[in-house]
């Protein structure tokens, strides 16, 4: 979702700031705990279609479109964002098949 946002943003305004959040509180609060996850599931289903179809129309020069991001005090444009995104869900990918193995063997 905040990918999503982060790219809408830059592509309406010239060099939007970016704010950041505390991704370890966000992951402890109470909807993580109570909702089931199938309802993220969906909701990352239906944030990817929306982003892939951003993406897919973008021109070569809005992926030259910058943001401000805080965290790391300076203007990243949307290509270099678009590999820092592939990069990092590719990364998630892999803490999950590494959980699923270990917890395989750790279960049975």
């Amino acid at each position: 979702m905040n990918a999503f946002i982060r790219f809408k943003l830059a592509l309406t305004e010239n060099n939007p700031t970016i704010k950041p959040y505390q991704e370890g509180k966000w992951a402890t609060m109470h909807d993580v705990k109570k909702v089931p996850i199938e309802s993220s599931l969906l909701k990352k289903q239906g944030v990817h279609a929306r982003l892939s179809s951003v993406l897919s129309d973008m021109s070569i020069q809005e992926f030259s479109r910058k943001h401000m991001h805080s965290e790391h005090g300076k203007s990243l444009d949307l290509a270099f964002t678009t590999g820092m995104y592939s990069w990092h869900g590719r990364h998630h990918i892999a803490h999950i098949k590494s959980a699923m193995k270990f917890g395989q063997g750790y279960w049975n």
